[in-house]
């Protein structure tokens, strides 16, 4: 379960980026000016620079916990199964 997650977060992060990426070459060229291009181009960056941080610190807090997270996780499986069968 984990490892499902932190791939997750992962394909969310490298979507994250494409899609900033992509956004600013599609609209490159409705900016007024060059001003207006840095100032989205930061925004921009400072949007993905914070988001990939705070996956980072996700996964690193996921890290630490992993084992009472998903230990939960496993215990209401195992209880939901044992009141199926």
């Amino acid at each position: 379960m984990h490892r499902r997650d932190v791939l997750v977060a992962w394909a969310f992060v490298i979507g994250l980026w494409f899609a900033i990426i992509f956004v600013a070459l599609a609209t490159w060229n409705l900016a007024p000016d060059g001003t207006a291009r840095t100032i989205l181009l930061i925004a921009g960056a400072i949007v993905l620079l914070f988001n990939t941080a705070a996956i980072l610190a996700m996964l690193r807090h996921y890290r630490e916990d992993r084992d009472f997270m998903y230990g939960l996780d496993i215990k209401f499986l195992d209880e939901a199964r044992g009141r199926r069968g």
